[in-house]
């Protein structure tokens, strides 16, 4: 396994992988694999946005030193389960509004200690500001047509001053009409709008298509 830019991802040939926290067990049926005397589970980018960001070419500063992380949209799992690997020392408040995805969302949670499933709405970040704080990082995968401003009102009232952020705007959602490329730009100037500053965006196909990463940083990152 060769590391990455990113700490706690791994490369060997075209996969990409995490260190298991929990050996022997996988999630979502991916692959495991040993070596040098660990386990690490493979990540799909066809299952994760996430890894499909990492694949086509994540900023190599993409999150920072994290101790809590808020994730919006968790739905079963699949990439949270991920990040709990990544930082098995963190704090990973993960929201979800569908109580049929929360079920096996809180199933993990009861294996993985540092997965704090949140039953809530993305658009609601009042309701669970108190228990998050401040995040070092916020992600947000939710499939509604106001999903910037989903994401500026949550990292105005969560994010910490020097956090980042990860928007994976699906474009779809937004709209069935109008070109995708004017939905990115509109969804930049909402993030800009909001004060948040964009410093990479990527189109996440062939793994995920309609869907654009959008990253941002401090307001004095550089706008790529």
């Amino acid at each position: 396994m060769d590391p990455t830019a990113w700490p706690g991802v791994f490369r060997e040939g075209r996969g990409v992988y995490t260190r298991n926290l929990r050996p022997g067990e996988r999630v979502y049926g991916e692959e495991l694999r040993t070596a040098d005397g660990a386990e690490y589970r493979q990540w799909d980018p066809f299952r994760s946005k996430l890894a499909a960001l990492l694949v086509k070419g994540a900023p190599r500063d993409l999150w920072p030193e994290v101790g809590t992380v808020l994730y919006l949209g968790g739905a079963h799992g699949t990439t949270v389960s991920h990040l709990s690997d990544l930082w098995p020392d963190a704090s990973i408040f993960v929201v979800e509004k569908s109580p049929s995805a929360f079920a096996p969302l809180l199933a993990l949670a009861r294996r993985r200690a540092n997965l704090l499933p949140l039953l809530a709405d993305a658009q609601l970040p009042e309701r669970y500001a108190a228990d998050v704080g401040l995040a070092d990082l916020l992600y947000q995968d939710v499939a509604q047509r106001n999903q910037a401003a989903i994401f500026v009102e949550n990292a105005r009232t969560c994010l910490a001053p020097r956090g980042a952020g990860i928007l994976m705007l699906k474009v779809r959602s937004v709209t069935q009409r109008r070109p995708a490329e004017a939905v990115v730009r509109e969804g930049r100037a909402e993030l800009a709008r909001g004060g948040l500053s964009v410093r990479a965006e990527v189109d996440l196909a062939p793994f995920s298509r309609e869907h654009t990463a959008l990253v941002t940083g401090p307001a004095s990152s550089t706008v790529r």
